[in-house]
């Protein structure tokens, strides 16, 4: 199970940290990332990370803004966002999986590689 928190209503050009909280995991759920989706639009890929390696994967429009990061003891991922847009606002999903293509070498997510989900956390970027 995946618990995602830490969602809200932040300026442009502010800062928020989402957590997943992971129980339950198998050693077939190497990878955990986080998902966004906007009203009217499809699900993107945000960030991944390995489990194992601790490898990271970032989509274009966020890196250098957001990093990802985990702690194996306490079973959570990050999503540190800074400098966030209007256009980050989205309901954040986080998801376990084993993607076909390790993370060191990802290009891009994709939601069928991933079959545990969380529920969303709302992120709001407005002035």
């Amino acid at each position: 199970q995946l618990q995602a928190s830490g969602g809200g209503l932040v300026q442009p050009g502010g800062s928020l940290r989402l957590s997943c909280a992971v129980s339950g995991f198998t050693s077939d759920e190497d990878a955990i990332a986080w998902f966004r989706q906007a009203p009217g639009k499809e699900r993107e890929g945000v960030s991944c990370i390995s489990i194992s390696d601790g490898s990271t994967y970032y989509a274009g429009s966020v890196k250098g803004r957001f990093t990802i990061s985990r702690d194996n003891a306490k079973n959570t991922v990050y999503l540190l966002m800074n400098a966030l847009k209007p256009e980050d606002t989205a309901v954040y999903y986080c998801a376990a999986g084993e993607p076909f293509v390790p993370v060191a070498t990802m290009k891009a997510l994709f939601p069928p590689d991933f079959d545990s989900w969380g529920k969303g956390t709302l992120v709001t970027v407005s002035s």
